[in-house]
């Protein structure tokens, strides 16, 4: 059978037949004329990479196994050496298993992140327990406006100290309710 008509057979694109032979995972004769020709194994050798390719293995592993491609691999399977199937089988499962182990732990701080958010504030843990943001008590109006400093590193007291902006009133009252504080130089 040509490529096409094994990629209709499989259900597969030619294309990606070409890859399983670039692979080394087919083998197909070649007539006079160039033409790829498969043999009649082809058609469950493709459905057999398709499903463990599916499963997880790689093209790597895939070569490793590859007396046992051609074999039925659902069922009643021999294989004439089934020793590089099941250790690469193995090694595939305990892969698999840290995955697994590693998604769980995610899915686990994920539940607990969002049980937390859904917890009223003020129940359950102390909030700064838990690593939530705790602001601190805002300020009158005229001293927010007092904290704008210039850029730069240093202490908070430093930074206060050297304000450069004067400072706001408070929206709705007037400059007199709320006098600014001098601005230090």
């Amino acid at each position: 059978m040509r490529i096409g008509e094994l990629a209709r057979a499989t259900g597969t694109t030619t294309r990606a037949l070409r890859y399983y032979e670039e692979q080394g995972l087919l083998r197909p004769d070649r007539s006079a004329n160039g033409y790829r020709h498969y043999g009649d194994g082809a058609v469950r050798a493709v459905a057999n990479i398709r499903l463990l390719l599916a499963s997880g293995l790689t093209t790597e592993d895939l070569r490793l196994i590859d007396g046992c491609l051609r074999d039925e691999l659902a069922g009643n399977h021999a294989c004439a050496d089934p020793g590089p199937k099941i250790e690469v089988f193995e090694q595939r499962l305990a892969l698999l298993q840290q995955r697994i182990d590693d998604l769980s732990a995610v899915r686990d701080r994920l539940l607990d992140r969002v049980s937390e958010l859904r917890r009223p504030p003020g129940t359950g843990t102390n909030d700064r327990e838990r690593g939530a943001v705790v602001s601190a008590p805002r300020r009158p109006c005229a001293a927010r406006g007092a904290a704008r400093t210039r850029r730069g590193g240093g202490t908070d007291a430093a930074r206060m100290s050297t304000a450069v902006a004067p400072a706001v009133p408070c929206p709705g009252n007037s400059a007199s309710q709320n006098p600014a504080p001098p601005a230090t130089p």
